[in-house]
């Protein structure tokens, strides 16, 4: 008997609500999700641009709110993050998420902001592999989130340092602090750690992955979108993870935040184990590849590399300003007008999903 559940379709612009939702009830949602308590809906914005790939679609919004409703979970809120290098409400209005919010009456809150949501220490029942050595004086958690479900939406991509991000990752940036960079020296033991803690405070979890595109390349944001047509769903954010890293091209096991949240427990990470409903995806595979950007070549240096003993002073320091204005220069002054508002312009003329996306409600256009 297979350990976990995860569906996977293949859609067209046409039918995507409708396959969102039977893909939802394929992976048994209403099993995962407590019918009793609110449900938060945790979009992902890698960049506050309109880039394909990196962040999650309208359609995905869209549909996972449909499919949710048509189930009976009409209690819904949404959460969002700041980071240093990404504003959310930039993001959420040009990638046209915000009107879809409004239209379905889903009030949203943001966690950066003192008046929204409240932190509290947390001390999890789970043995933490490196966030309490992190984070000493206490792990903090947003109040806002215990007791409450949650549904994660994550696209399928690349990225620098975790080789692949999706439903797992996508806790990282709602369930901790703008201090969150303090872990990226141990990114794949703090994801695991952020999963036993998710699993203690949230009644239900639940993750509907957009795969109608996919990001190659250095991700989460300076990627190459490649059309796939696909959406998946699961109620194991590692089970999830390991899917779309197995059609992208790569030995999930190999992962190693996968391979530790399976040793930990915490999900399924061993492609075998896993009950794959709807696309035949034995033989797919994207030959996807990480690569190499200015970002992850500095990145690998502070924080993997010679350097990494200098960490706290480079960012725990007024130093930290100096990486953040560099990252601004090269992601939005450099490679966006350059290289990646280029693509979007040749998805949005020659590719469905780019069409399906330019053509968004006219009031959504931001």
């Amino acid at each position: 008997m297979k350990n976990a559940t995860v569906a996977i379709l293949r859609t067209t612009p046409q039918r995507v609500y409708e396959d969102i939702r039977k893909l939802m009830e394929m992976a048994r949602v209403r099993e995962a999700l407590k019918s009793q308590a609110t449900t938060i809906l945790k979009d992902n914005i890698s960049w506050h641009f309109p880039f394909l790939s990196a962040n999650t679609t309208p359609w995905q919004l869209e549909g996972v709110i449909r499919g949710l409703k048509a189930v009976g979970f009409s209690d819904l809120v949404a959460v969002h993050n700041n980071t240093v290098v990404t504003d959310p409400f930039k993001g959420g209005r040009l990638n046209k998420l915000e009107p879809i919010y409004r239209q379905h009456g889903i009030p949203e809150k943001y966690n950066f902001l003192a008046d929204q949501i409240a932190w509290e220490i947390y001390r999890p029942k789970a043995r933490m592999r490196v966030l309490d050595q992190i984070f000493p004086k206490g792990i903090k958690v947003p109040s806002f989130f215990r007791g409450k479900n949650i549904v994660h939406l994550p696209t399928a991509k690349c990225h620098i340092y975790t080789t692949i991000t999706g439903a797992m990752k996508n806790a990282f940036g709602g369930l901790l602090t703008t201090r969150r960079h303090y872990t990226h020296s141990v990114i794949h033991e703090t994801l695991v750690d952020l999963l036993a803690i998710q699993k203690e405070i949230h009644p239900g979890m639940f993750a509907v992955m957009d795969a109608t595109f996919c990001g190659n390349g250095p991700g989460p944001r300076t990627m190459i979108p490649v059309e796939k047509g696909l959406i998946l769903a699961s109620s194991d954010s590692v089970a999830i993870d390991t899917v779309a890293a197995k059609i992208m091209g790569f030995d999930p096991m190999r992962i190693d935040y996968i391979r530790l949240a399976h040793e930990d427990g915490l999900g399924v990470g061993k492609i075998e184990e896993i009950e794959v409903l709807g696309e035949d995806i034995s033989d797919m595979n994207f030959h996807f590849s990480v690569g190499d950007n200015l970002a992850s070549r500095v990145g690998d240096l502070l924080w993997f590399g010679p350097l990494r003993r200098f960490q706290k002073l480079f960012f725990r320091t007024p130093l930290v300003y100096l990486f953040i204005l560099g990252s601004y220069i090269y992601h939005d002054w450099l490679w966006w007008p350059f290289v990646g508002k280029r693509l979007m312009d040749v998805l949005e003329t020659n590719s469905e999903w780019g069409k399906f996306f330019a053509s968004y409600p006219p009031e959504v256009k931001g």
